[in-house]
C-alpha cells in the first residue's frame, strides 16, 4: 500500500472521523472526509483547523505545515446519494454510528464503487467485524482498525483482521498506519477486542462497590488514582467518555458474550443514561459540572482505599489472563494496548505477577464464596498458573 499517493476516504465527520481525518492528512495524505449531513464535514474541518491552530501555537508545526494539512482535508459532500466521491480512495475508513446494519448497508454501497484492491476498514469498537464484512461480495478486503478518541492524540490502534481478512491486507494496513506515527497491535475479532474487553471491570467493578454503598463515587475515584496509580477515577473517566458511549459499549460486549455476568451493565449507569445525563458534554454525570456546583471530597482512608484498588485490580488481571488464555491476542499486545490505550501505570500482566498469582487467586476466590456469583470466577490459565509455580 503505497504511502504519500494513497487517497484516503473517511465517513462520518463525528469527533471521531475527524481525528482519523487529521492523522491521515497529517501523514501527507489527500483525505476524502463525507457525512450524510453535508454540513456536519464543514463543522470538522473548522474543529480540526481550530485543532491545527493550537499546534502552530504550542510550536508543535509551522503555519505553513498546519495550512497544508487542513488542504489536504477535502470535503466529499453528501454521501445520502452513494459513495462515487471516494472511486479513487485507496483505502475508506468509516465512524459512523455503532449500528451493524448502518455499516453493512454502507459498506455494500460501497464496494460497488471504489477499486477492486481498495480497502475497506471499520472504526468499530465493539461489533463483529465479520458481521460487518459479511455484508460484501469480497469480505476478504475488509478490517478492523480501532483508533481511540482523540485520534490525534491517542497513540494506540487496534487493528482486527476478521476471520475473512485477507493476510495481505491485514499486513499491509498495519503497516500504513504504523506509518502514521501509531502504535498498532493485533486483536481477534471478539467483543470488545483488547482494551474495551480488558477494562470493563474497571468501570465494572467500581460501579458495584457504589451500588453496595461500600464507598461513594469520589472516594473509589480517589482510591484509583492516588493508590492505584491511574491517571483518572473510573466515574471521572466515564464522565469524561461519556456514560452514552461507555454504557453502549458495556452493553454490547454483554450481549456479544451470551450475557456473560463478568459484562453485566450496572443500573446505576443504565439511569444515568436515560436521564440523559452523560457527563462533561451535558454537564452532568456521576459529578456536577456546572457553574458553581461543589466537587464532593473523597473519604481519604487509606485502609478502605486498599480494599477498593485491591478488588478492582484483581478482576482487572483476571480479564487481562483470560484474554491471552482466549488467544484474544498476544501478552505483548494485550500489555501494550492497556498501557497505551487507556494509560494503565503498568501492563496488567506483568502487574499481576508482580502482586503474585496466588494473591490474585486468592482474592477472586473470596469474592466468588462470598457472592456465589460466576462474575468473580478466576481464569482457568491462572489456576494453571498458581498450580505449577
Amino acid at each position: 500500500m503505497a504511502e504519500r499517493g494513497l487517497q484516503v476516504g473517511v465517513i462520518g465527520a463525528g469527533a471521531m472521523g475527524r481525528g482519523i481525518a487529521q492523522v491521515a492528512a497529517s501523514a501527507g495524505h489527500s483525505v476524502m472526509l463525507a457525512d450524510a449531513n453535508a454540513g456536519v464535514v464543514e463543522q470538522a474541518r473548522s474543529n480540526v483547523a481550530r485543532a491545527l491552530d493550537r499546534d502552530v501555537e504550542k510550536g508543535r508545526r509551522s503555519r505553513a505545515e498546519a495550512d497544508e494539512v487542513l488542504a489536504r482535508i477535502v470535503n466529499a459532500g453528501d454521501v445520502s446519494g452513494g459513495y462515487d466521491a471516494f472511486r479513487d480512495c485507496g483505502i475508506v475508513i468509516e465512524a459512523v454510528i455503532e449500528r451493524l446494519d448502518v455499516k453493512q448497508a454502507l459498506f455494500s454501497a460501497l464496494e460497488q464503487v471504489v477499486a477492486p484492491d481498495a480497502v475497506l476498514a471499520t472504526n468499530t469498537s465493539s461489533l463483529s467485524v465479520a458481521a460487518i464484512a459479511g455484508s460484501c461480495a469480497n469480505p476478504g478486503r475488509v478490517i478492523g482498525i480501532h483508533f481511540f478518541n482523540p485520534a490525534p492524540l491517542m497513540p494506540l490502534v487496534e487493528i482486527i483482521p476478521a476471520i475473512t481478512t485477507e493476510s495481505m491486507v491485514t499486513e499491509r494496513v498495519t503497516s500504513l498506519i504504523a506509518g502514521w506515527g501509531k502504535t498498532t497491535v493485533i486483536a481477534t475479532d471478539t467483543p470488545g477486542f483488547i482494551v474495551n474487553r480488558v477494562a470493563r471491570p474497571f468501570y465494572g467493578e467500581s460501579l458495584r462497590q457504589f451500588e453496595e454503598g461500600i464507598a461513594d463515587v469520589a472516594t473509589i475515584d480517589w482510591a484509583l488514582r492516588e493508590l492505584g496509580g491511574f491517571r483518572m477515577g473510573p466515574f471521572e473517566l466515564m464522565d469524561f467518555i461519556g456514560n452514552d458511549v461507555n454504557y453502549a459499549v458495556t452493553r454490547s460486549v454483554f450481549e456479544s458474550f451470551f450475557y456473560d455476568p463478568r459484562y453485566t451493565p450496572a443500573l446505576t449507569q443504565q439511569r444515568l443514561v436515560e436521564a440523559g445525563l452523560y457527563g462533561r458534554k451535558r454537564d452532568r454525570g456521576y459529578y456536577d459540572y456546572r457553574d458553581g456546583a461543589t466537587r464532593p471530597e473523597p473519604t481519604q482512608d487509606e485502609t478502605l482505599g486498599r480494599a477498593i484498588v485491591d478488588r478492582t485490580l484483581a478482576m482487572l488481571i483476571n480479564e487481562a489472563v483470560d484474554a491471552v488464555h482466549h488467544r484474544v491476542a498476544s501478552p505483548g499486545d494485550i500489555e501494550t494496548a492497556m498501557t497505551r490505550g487507556v494509560n494503565y501505570p503498568r501492563g496488567l500482566l506483568a502487574w499481576g505477577d508482580e502482586i503474585g498469582p496466588p494473591a490474585i487467586l486468592h482474592r477472586l476466590e473470596a469474592l466468588q464464596d462470598e457472592y456465589g456469583e460466576d462474575r468473580y470466577r478466576p481464569s482457568v490459565l491462572l489456576r494453571r498458573r498458581v498450580r505449577d509455580r
